[in-house]
């Protein structure tokens, strides 16, 4: 069938509109029946120019035609204009206002419509503005700045939104913000913004508006696979519309969501939802709802970085003083074994020694202060290498039953000057408990965990005690038989619960007074730690509270399992020597 002549005409004169390589003749545009009629493109350079009074302004076509826009007939708020276009042309909507032009000293103020032209395809490079000449600026006058006729209500919201989440850089309070603009002027059941952080299988709804009549959302983790319809927009980066959902846990049976992203990654959802009805979603809800994405992603984005900023500073900040109270703890510890060393070599030095016992005396006691400054030397040492991530250890058999008498030979004498016990207590077993670690560090882990328990008991005991797992491993591409966990238990001064996270970190200490009264660097845990998980054990502490004693664990590795003598087997033996 045949289009009316009429249609072909029109189509046939909006023709030479549509292309910004066509100017649109005088003539087509003097038949449009508006005083003022133009074409521009996207920077603002007129295609074809008719207005009807021109000529009383000596104002020709050739000295608009192909002439940059401030050299002409130009917008007074030149760049307000020039946004304006290019708004016009993205959203690809018509918009009314009002613009004053200047033309050699003189001023006109136009009431104005913008409509981006269509091409084929669909897209707009060029538009066609229509307008006339409001009476009172038909004489020279001031030039008036651009001022808006009627803003699309969208567009007003949009702005006032966006306004809002751009004053603020806490990211609970942009999530807020929007959910509460969006769901009072959509006037939706319930509005939510999602946490998404990429490759999870969930969303969080950390913000909600919803209006009385409906349950809450807040605070829920939503399965990206039971609800689709989130998965689709986050993977497509535009709006999904779902118009009808037949059942769902939340009531809502229509739903508008679109994802929030920065640099073309999505870090939240927006969800719409109508509850009490089915809703059909307008055009230009639909593109509200898309551009404000965009900024409250840029927002979510920024407000993000900047508390990471924040943590990191204080982070930052806290590592600085715990390092400073190091610092000073270990200053004072290196300082007290070394006047103990100065002192006792000066009073030998200067003849202060009456007998050759007494000189034995000191030079036992400088002996013994070098011992322990070289121990604490060594900690600073270790957790040098620990931090430069240098720390390498050689791995071999090693017989618990050694260990363990090695550290009861070393510690057993500073338990009994505190009137302690010291028991040990090792698996049954027929043969020898063999582990796959490095000797030397495990000594240390031992005698550090042994000495801090007894250095904070003062009455009771401390305890070192084994136990086998049997648990198939692999570890450094070998298969190994289990582990051993190790516990060494007292009765001491125990740790609050609060103070607990605090023993493991690097250069922290539980208490500063604390410290200074029973001595130490406050390293011995750490160092522990370290060397545990670098043998592929696992430290942890445990402790009721403050006087209720602690027990420290670690496990290690394995070599061999060894044969468990169980009660049954006791129960044979004994048979047998009877």
């Amino acid at each position: 069938m045949n289009a009316p002549d009429n249609f072909q005409n029109s189509q046939s004169r909006y023709a030479d509109v549509k292309s910004p390589s066509a100017p649109a003749p005088s003539s087509f545009l003097q038949g449009l029946n508006s005083e003022l009629a133009f074409t521009q493109d996207a920077s603002g350079q007129y295609l074809s120019f008719y207005w009807q009074y021109a000529q009383q302004y000596n104002l020709t076509n050739e000295q608009v035609i192909g002439t940059p826009l401030h050299k002409t007939f130009c917008p007074t708020a030149i760049e307000a204009y020039q946004e304006q276009l290019q708004r016009i042309l993205e959203r690809r909507v018509p918009e009314s206002c009002i613009h004053s032009f200047s033309y050699r000293e003189q001023s006109f103020t136009f009431e104005l419509v913008i409509s981006p032209i269509l091409q084929v395809d669909g897209k707009a490079k060029t538009v066609l503005v229509m307008g006339h000449l409001l009476p009172e600026a038909s004489a020279p006058k001031a030039i008036e700045p651009f001022v808006p006729l009627s803003l699309d209500p969208s567009q007003k919201l949009l702005t006032q939104i966006s306004r809002k989440i751009r004053r603020t850089l806490d990211l609970e309070t942009i999530w807020q913000q929007t959910v509460d603009s969006l769901g009072k002027a959509l006037e939706v059941s319930r509005c939510i913004l999602c946490s998404y952080k990429l490759g999870r299988e969930e969303v969080k709804v950390e913000a909600e508006y919803c209006q009385d009549a409906f349950e809450s959302m807040l605070g829920k983790l939503l399965q990206l696979k039971s609800r689709p319809y989130l998965a689709q927009a986050l993977l497509i980066h535009e709006p999904v519309v779902i118009t009808q959902i037949p059942e769902s846990q939340f009531q809502e049976q229509s739903v508008l969501v679109v994802s929030t992203s920065d640099k073309g990654e999505p870090n939240g959802l927006i969800s719409l939802q109508q509850c009490d009805r089915h809703r059909q979603w307008s055009e230009s809800e639909i593109e509200l709802v898309r551009e404000l994405a965009e900024q409250v992603g840029t927002a979510i984005s920024h407000a993000t970085l900047y508390k990471e900023l924040e943590v990191a500073r204080e982070q930052a900040e806290a590592a600085s003083r715990l390092k400073s109270e190091f610092l000073a703890n270990t200053t004072h510890e290196l300082r007290t074994p070394l006047n103990g060393i100065i002192c006792s070599l000066k009073l030998i030095i200067d003849g202060m020694v009456d007998t050759s016992e007494e000189q034995q005396e000191f030079l036992n006691d400088a002996h013994h202060s070098a011992l322990h400054l070289l121990d604490i030397i060594n900690d600073i040492l270790d957790i040098a290498k620990i931090e430069a991530g240098k720390m390498e250890l050689e791995l071999n058999p090693v017989r618990l039953d050694e260990l363990v008498e090695a550290v009861h030979n070393f510690t057993n004498n500073q338990a009994q000057q505190k009137n302690l016990s010291l028991t040990t207590e090792l698996p049954a077993t027929y043969d020898d408990v063999i582990l796959f670690g490095n000797y030397q560090r495990l000594l240390q882990v031992m005698l550090n965990l042994t000495g801090n328990a007894i250095k904070f008991t003062h009455e009771g005991g401390v305890t070192i005690s084994a136990e086998v797992i049997r648990k198939k491993v692999n570890f450094q591409n070998q298969e190994l038989p289990g582990m051993v966990k190790v516990r060494v238990a007292d009765t001491g001064i125990g740790v609050s619960l609060e103070d607990q996270a605090k023993l493991f970190q690097t250069f922290s200490q539980v208490d500063g007074e604390r410290t200074r009264q029973y001595g130490g660097t406050g390293l011995g845990l750490t160092i522990s730690q370290k060397l545990v998980e670098t043998m592929g054990g696992v430290v942890n502490f445990y402790s009721m509270g403050e006087g209720l004693g602690s027990t420290v664990t670690f496990t290690v590795h394995l070599y061999q399992e060894p044969v468990m003598i169980t009660s049954q087997s006791t129960d044979s033996i004994d048979l047998l020597n009877v």
